[in-house]
């Protein structure tokens, strides 16, 4: 990424260029890439930066090229349904009455075929990668450095039939520019000497990366201050006032704003913002879990995903994270215990060796997730000064980079540097297009 100067800091003021709904890592991306085009922005979050409402908060901050495929594949809907009566598994749907949720279902459905899981890669690998080079150049000195490591990434299987899947997968994955290649025995203890594994074999990414969140997010908007960019905490979106096509007030309870444009990036609540303006959005909060001990002295040094299990681990200084599951079951935060005893079962399991230490935090957060894993980044066709960027899912910390970037270019009317289409808000068609066809024809 190239170098170039930060546009001088403005005074502080209620009309801004344009007003992000979100303080979350898209958001703050999006603010980032708008501010860096000369655009005056401010952001309000409806908690603080990089706290434990936000989704940015008690994730492993996996980025680089791992994690790609979306969820929505072939064979999916089987092995769903089977993970679905457990609720220990991986994947795990609350039976519950839903309509939104039943129409998310069922577009997933369509969307687990090998044409348009092979399209979505496409597309999130593009992404990954633009993101991955985004990262490189922000954190390469400066006070976020140590919260980006670029060590490669360990994948380990714990049955053959999952590693002989994967080893299936690698020439694939290669030319679809992930550089993946099988371990060898030696190699794997080269990599972790201190780690017992209790494993079949592994893969290896080289660009596997993480962040260290939240510390990144809250430097990050440090960062942005300094640039120049308001960001306003306790500032929750209470409502909107309208002039014919245009958002023309935001109102929050930190007061309220009259931008010239408005992005949302709430993470699973710009669903909820977006349906106060008339605007459908097919997004569902696929809750995630992590446990976050301290280290043990035979810690991996690098980042790990524990195959079948679907556990990534992410080492954090003096702290050790473990995080995975995807769950539909609303918007409950709950953490039961089984749930965390569950993981570290898991975790155990892969490696059996790892020491027993003090649990410092248990923690639930939404992820966004589209049916087919790629995010709403666009203009909503009803308005003129309204634009979206939300349902990163679970690999949003390794998106959001170059969404912001993409979202900053539709707004102020650059040339996207990639194809906005497969990210367009009415692809999935249905009533929710119908809707804001109508509502459209009518404002003109």
């Amino acid at each position: 990424m190239p170098t170039m100067p930060f546009p001088p800091a403005t005074p502080a003021r209620r009309d801004p260029d344009v007003l992000v709904i979100g303080g979350g890592i898209v958001g703050l991306f999006c603010a980032y890439h708008l501010r860096l085009a000369g655009v005056h922005v401010t952001v309000v979050e409806r908690g603080p930066v990089g706290g434990p409402l936000s989704c940015s908060y008690g994730n492993t901050g996996f980025v680089g090229t791992h994690g790609a495929a979306p969820l929505a594949e072939p064979g999916v809907p089987a092995q769903g349904l089977r993970w679905l009566l457990d609720p220990e598994s991986p994947f795990h749907l609350r039976p519950r009455w839903d309509a939104e949720l039943l129409r998310w279902l069922w577009t997933f459905r369509r969307a687990c075929n090998e044409r348009d899981a092979r399209a979505a890669f496409g597309v999130l690998i593009d992404m990954k990668k633009r993101s991955l080079d985004i990262l490189r150049g922000l954190c390469a000195s400066g006070d976020l450095a140590p919260a980006f490591r670029e060590q490669g990434m360990v994948l380990a299987f714990k049955t053959a039939q999952g590693l002989e899947k994967a080893s299936r997968a690698v020439p694939q994955a290669v030319a679809g520019g992930v550089p993946l290649r099988v371990l060898e025995p030696a190699e794997l203890r080269a990599l972790e000497p201190e780690v017992e594994f209790d494993i079949c074999g592994a893969l290896y990414n080289e660009e596997g990366a993480y962040l260290r969140v939240p510390d990144f997010v809250v430097g990050f908007a440090r960062t942005l201050r300094g640039m120049g960019v308001e960001i306003h905490e306790e500032a929750e979106v209470t409502g909107f006032e309208r002039a014919g096509r245009r958002v023309a007030r935001v109102r929050t309870t930190r007061g309220d704003f009259t931008p010239g444009e408005v992005v949302i990036a709430a993470g699973t609540w710009s669903a909820q913002c977006a349906r106060e303006l008339g605007v459908g959005l097919r997004l569902q909060p696929a809750k995630g879990y992590s446990v976050t001990v301290r280290a043990p002295r035979n810690a991996p040094r690098r980042p790990l995903m524990l195959g079948e299990g679907k556990i990534a681990i992410a080492p954090l200084g003096d702290r050790l994270r473990f995080g995975g599951v995807l769950e539909l079951s609303g918007l409950d935060a709950a953490v039961p215990r089984r749930r965390v005893d569950g993981i570290l079962r898991t975790v155990q399991a892969y490696l059996p060796g790892l020491e027993r230490t003090e649990t410092v935090e248990t923690w639930s957060g939404f992820r966004p997730c589209t049916p087919d894993s790629i995010p709403f980044l666009g203009r909503a066709d009803a308005y003129r000064n309204l634009s979206v960027a939300c349902g990163h899912g679970h690999i949003g910390m390794g998106l959001a980079p170059a969404g912001g970037r993409l979202l900053a270019q539709i707004v102020t009317g650059e040339r996207p540097d990639t194809d906005p289409w497969p990210f367009r808000l009415s692809r999935y068609g249905g009533r929710s297009s119908r809707r804001l066809r109508r509502r459209d024809a009518a404002v003109r």
